[in-house]
């Protein structure tokens, strides 16, 4: 069996609890990182496969641009794994929204996994998720994965069909004159909204509000608007007041 983890993961969270899952089912996986921008039209996968489809949740629903890359892929009959990974509030639509991209492009899902991490724009909603307590939780949930890979029943996941309306705030990412226009960001950005030859210089409209570019800047140079980031923690923060839980989907 060859495992693989495919993953959209802007910040790392999503990385995480991939990985932790995978390290549950085998020694050795394989990473395909969907936030690399970049063509993915030539990845197969095969029956004997086994693939971790990991997505953060925006607005309770798939990143477009994780969907469109995931658009691309051919899984034939692949077992996938599907895995939401939201900021402790909900993750409403994601999983059915990730099954319904799984079975398009042939992955036959066996397992779906909803885990909180930070939120990546309000950092102090799920601040230093997945902990301890999630990492073993998640061991957990992958070692039952890899004990009913055999079963074979159809997987009902929550959320609805049609999908919530994808609403988002638009977060506008502010540079500080502190830039040294390294060009780590622009290396990175999944949509290449930043100038790789002026760094500095504010994204363009093609910027999804990932915070990839926030998460890398190594002299913290860039930053999401204080107001933005105080309004959408005002409007979702009485929502993620509880400790909410992963949930495992088999």
């Amino acid at each position: 069996m060859g495992l693989y983890t495919i993953i959209f993961s802007p910040t790392g969270t999503t990385k995480k609890v991939a990985d932790t899952l995978a390290s549950a089912i085998a020694d050795h996986h394989t990473e395909v990182d969907l936030s690399n921008n970049r063509s993915f039209s030539d990845m197969a996968f095969t029956g004997e496969d086994l693939c971790i489809l990991a997505v953060p949740v925006y607005g309770g629903r798939v990143p477009c641009t994780a969907a469109n890359r995931l658009k691309k892929l051919s899984g034939d009959q692949a077992k996938a794994v599907l895995v939401a990974v939201y900021g402790n509030r909900a993750f409403e639509d994601a999983l059915v929204e990730l099954q319904d991209l799984a079975e398009s492009s042939g992955f036959s899902v066996v397992a779906g996994v909803a885990a909180v991490a930070e939120h990546s724009i309000v950092r102090e909603i799920a601040h230093g998720r997945p902990d301890n307590a999630d990492l073993q939780s998640l061991r957990g949930m992958g070692k039952t994965i890899r004990a009913s890979l055999n079963r074979f029943a159809a997987l009902e996941l929550p959320g609805n069909r049609p999908y919530r309306v994808y609403n988002p705030i638009p977060i506008d990412i502010e540079v500080s004159e502190n830039c040294v226009r390294c060009g780590s960001c622009a290396a990175v950005c999944p949509v290449g909204a930043i100038s790789k030859e002026n760094p500095s210089l504010p994204a363009s409209s093609a910027c999804i509000s990932c915070m990839r570019c926030v998460a890398v800047c190594p002299i913290h140079a860039r930053q999401a608007d204080p107001e933005k980031v105080a309004f959408i923690q005002q409007k979702i923060g009485p929502a993620c007041q509880s400790r909410k839980e992963n949930q495992l989907f088999l």
